[in-house]
């Protein structure tokens, strides 16, 4: 599947609003502004895009599969709403004292989404709203995008601090990071040749 152009996505504070009481049913899931239309104009572009989300409610006994997956099927249908679509989920169920290789900042989620797909992640776009997002995408070499909405908004106004790969971007929110992605796409195609 080489040529896949591939977009790897926190869910949590990325596409709908975060809770330090964790997003237990699909009442609780609100996506954020214009995240949904974000995803979709990468789908319209011929962007697949994938969640890589540690669920850790799960180990926590906050909620089970079942509920997950009603979440998720919510998500889906306001996707589709929106002409946009998610082609995979790829979640961490284990609490943080399991002690797995799949929790970000490990990078597990994200060697499953290259086994899965059969590519190196090498300058994936990786984009979520905490510093362990960023690092479990950096480590296996995506490129490192942060967004200011969810836990991201603490880094609104300020440099990053340290711990945060180089080069890190930061975008405002999803449709941000969007908008510059496919503004990169496009620069190379508008320089015509010359003819001297």
């Amino acid at each position: 599947m080489s040529g896949l152009k591939l977009v790897i996505l926190d869910r949590d504070g990325t596409i709908n609003q975060d809770s330090d009481e964790f997003i237990k049913s699909p009442a609780e899931w609100e996506p954020l502004p214009g995240a949904l239309e974000a995803i979709a104009r990468l789908n319209h572009a011929g962007w697949h895009v994938v969640v890589a989300s540690n669920q850790s409610g799960l180990g926590r006994g906050l909620f089970d599969v079942d509920m997950l997956n009603a979440i998720h099927t919510k998500m889906h249908k306001a996707l589709a709403a929106v002409g946009g679509r998610i082609d995979a989920i790829f979640y961490c169920p284990h609490a943080p004292t399991e002690g797995c290789r799949c929790r970000k900042p490990e990078s597990g989620l994200f060697e499953q989404i290259g086994e899965r797909y059969g590519l190196e992640l090498k300058s994936v776009p990786s984009v979520g709203d905490t510093l362990r997002d960023v690092q479990a995408g950096s480590a296996v070499g995506c490129e490192p995008h942060l967004v200011l909405t969810g836990k991201g908004a603490a880094f609104r106004d300020r440099a990053l601090p340290e711990g945060f790969p180089a080069n890190t971007q930061v975008h405002a929110d999803l449709a941000a990071f969007v908008s510059v992605l496919l503004t990169r796409e496009v620069k190379p195609s508008h320089v015509a040749p010359s003819h001297g």
